[in-house]
């Protein structure tokens, strides 16, 4: 009998056993990992570079002209009313605190869990994370009105004898919000010291080897070293996890409890962890996908990881449609007339538009990667994480506006609509953020070197340790 051969959806069947298909393709060497990835930072940007940071830093200088605006004549330019006191700003903070929660995810769980599927893309999905969460920080500063008085969210002993409310879910963020930055930033740097060290030994300009000799922290990729990186970076790993189901809950937790209509439900800590992760993967296919195209690296961001995402896409959208069945389901069930009416008016009321474009977006999109021949089609791919994204900004802008917009007073009910000022930060979000992505993608290895080595066809990730000392002498 003649072997199977693999397809672009199955593993070959050599000799009646199952081969895993490989997680980098095109048979590369050590040499060839290190000279694909390392030379990004080395070659002159292009035209095509150049072009889309223009566009990008273009976004981001006119979304701070806006906030230097609203700081100066106070958040009346914004399109909030008398019942809808949180609109886009809240909407957006809590987006961006989602988009960046795949990050932890991606780096720490499935490192815990051993899956080495995770090298070609933790690298991105943490820095996706710390210039989301550097995003979603904007957004409660400028709600304060007044954020020169930002500190007062601190707990610090004070000429006044004042101290915070410790009650309130909204300082619970600032803890939540603040721990996961700190952590993911000491994540994310432990696991570029390496690679970092990498490219100081490639770089021949002076000054970029001066800045890569400085962070790599005189890494010389001894046995030693990697022992000690070794369990920082797994102690690390260990204290990120719990960040995954804290933060975001601590986060819904805003809203639940409160006693309106609408927030005032159990199910929103799980219900909001899990469409984290639904955004924060559809984030990381959208940069990741794109960042294959560009930079060519279509054998280390393999269809094998496409295909992984997707099903993790398929089941936390799953999840999420559950949800919203169970929030109308509690709503009916209850007994609560005001309840009812919320949820009767999301679906069915002024703001049902957005209701229905969520559930689409974030329903039935997902249910495309029943299909393997789907999950693994780029384009759909790279079309269903833009409309994931779109549908979870919806889906945060359906709990927060539809019910505050109508409130226990049918006197006080109003339309909320933002104005230029609001759409204006939200694009400059987006500038900064993707202005930072693209310096990140050029000056730091967007893949993991030392990480993608070890799982070479052929290599024993249990000893790479030893394998890459010796490779570095």
């Amino acid at each position: 009998m003649q072997p199977a051969t693999a397809t672009a959806t199955h593993p070959a069947a050599v000799n009646g056993e199952l081969q895993r298909e490989p997680l980098v393709l095109g048979n590369p060497t050590l040499h060839d990992v290190t000279e694909t990835i390392a030379s990004i930072a080395v070659r002159p940007p292009t035209w095509k570079y150049w072009l889309t940071l223009a566009i990008t830093a273009t976004a981001a200088a006119w979304g701070i002209f806006a906030i230097g605006y609203t700081i100066a004549t106070g958040i009346g330019v914004w399109g909030l009313n008398n019942p809808v006191a949180w609109g886009w700003d809240i909407t957006n903070f809590v987006w961006w605190i989602g988009i960046g929660h795949a990050g932890t995810l991606i780096s720490a769980i499935l490192h815990l869990f051993r899956q080495r599927w995770r090298t070609a893309i933790n690298r991105s999905a943490e820095a996706m994370t710390i210039f989301a969460v550097i995003c979603a920080g904007l957004f409660p500063l400028i709600h304060l009105g007044r954020p020169w008085f930002a500190y007062w969210l601190f707990p610090y002993p004070n000429q006044m004898q004042m101290w915070i409310n410790f009650r309130s879910p909204l300082v619970w963020d600032v803890f939540a919000v603040s721990t996961y930055l700190t952590v993911s930033i000491l994540f994310w740097y432990l696991g570029l010291i390496p690679d970092l060290a990498t490219l100081r030994n490639y770089v021949k300009q002076r000054i970029p080897k001066a800045l890569y000799t400085f962070f790599s922290l005189g890494w010389v990729g001894s046995v030693r070293h990697w022992q000690h990186y070794e369990i920082a970076y797994l102690i690390l790993a260990a204290i990120s996890t719990p960040l995954v189901l804290s933060v975001h809950s601590v986060v819904s937790f805003d809203f639940a409890v409160s006693i309106l209509p609408g927030w005032h439900t159990t199910i929103f800590p799980p219900y909001f962890v899990a469409g984290a992760i639904f955004s924060g993967f559809a984030m990381v296919l959208t940069l990741v996908l794109i960042m294959r195209w560009v930079l060519n690296l279509e054998n280390y961001i393999t269809l094998k990881h496409i295909d992984n995402m997707n099903r993790i896409l398929l089941a936390t959208g799953m999840m999420v449609g559950y949800a919203y069945a169970m929030e109308f389901f509690i709503a009916m069930y209850s007994g609560n007339e005001y309840e009812r009416y919320a949820f009767l008016n999301r679906a069915f009321g002024p703001y049902g538009w957005a209701y229905w474009a969520m559930v689409f977006c974030n329903v039935a999109v997902p249910q495309l990667f029943w299909s393997a021949r789907l999950r693994r089609n780029v384009l759909v791919t790279f079309i269903a994480s833009i409309l994931v994204n779109i549908g979870m900004w919806l889906e945060r802008f359906v709990i927060i506006v539809t019910s505050l917009h109508r409130d226990f007073l049918p006197s006080s009910w109003d339309y909320y609509a933002p104005t230029w000022v609001e759409v204006s930060i939200y694009i400059g979000t987006l500038g900064i953020f993707f202005t930072l992505f693209l310096l990140f993608a050029k000056y730091v290895p967007v893949i993991a070197i030392a990480e993608t080595k070890a799982i070479l066809p052929g290599a024993q990730p249990e000893h790479h340790v030893v394998a890459e000392a010796a490779a570095s002498r």
